[in-house]
């Protein structure tokens, strides 16, 4: 069915098109004092840092970022930002290869069609512009196991590779069962003031430090 904008839509496109002006110099005002910092711990022939080629951004900016995108989500798709859905997505193409139509015909998938949808692209831009951004940077390279992980457990990548299997099990089974993920919930959830995406949104940073402590401290130390 074909989209039609109305002038409501076009005033809430207006005046995302005015927030964003008046929050750019915020953004280039925290971009800019992260240049600044670069600058000090660089040598001093180095050359001005780009914007682009920086391995870290302030956290401001990419908050200001985040939240126009999700202005934008809602306005232009009528939908939250989330990502969790994509790989369940995902998983129901790749059953579909082998099991045929006969997936479109499970009770979840009807419910979330398994296709290719613009939370399956979001997904997607993630991921290139992190390879981007890793690339631009210099900070690329190909690692089984990770510094940290090496230095406190040790550098067996299988068992890093078991753990961290376990891990996205735990997370992908958790997301599907709360209805949402760290993007869902944690982002626009709160921005709606939802109580449910405070109450995860708080059970994600609780879960996560009992967790690490527990895998850091206990198990592993």
């Amino acid at each position: 069915m074909e989209r039609v904008v109305t002038i409501q839509q076009w005033r809430w496109l207006g005046l995302v098109a005015l927030v964003c002006v008046v929050a750019f110099p915020s953004v280039a005002a925290a971009a800019d004092g992260a240049l600044a910092e670069q600058r000090l711990d660089a040598e001093p022939t180095a050359k001005p840092a780009n914007v682009l080629a920086m391995a870290r951004w302030s956290p401001y900016a990419v908050g200001i970022g985040i939240g126009v995108l999700s202005w934008l989500a809602f306005l232009l798709s009528d939908k939250p930002i989330g990502c969790s859905t994509a790989f369940a997505r995902t998983a129901g193409m790749a059953e579909r290869l082998v099991r045929g139509r006969r997936v479109d015909a499970m009770p979840y998938y009807q419910q979330f069609k398994p296709t290719i949808d613009w939370e399956w692209m979001l997904v997607l831009g993630v991921l290139i512009g992190s390879l981007a951004s890793a690339a631009l940077s210099g900070s690329f390279a190909l690692s089984w196991v990770p510094p940290k992980w090496a230095a406190d457990v040790g550098p067996s990548a299988a068992l890093r590779w078991l753990i961290a299997l376990a891990g996205g099990f735990c997370i992908g089974f958790g997301a599907r069962w709360a209805g949402g993920c760290t993007s869902g919930h944690g982002i626009s959830g709160t921005l709606q003031l939802a109580v449910s995406g405070w109450i995860a949104a708080m059970g994600f940073f609780v879960g996560g430090i009992a967790t690490a402590m527990l895998l850091f401290h206990v198990i592993l130390g």
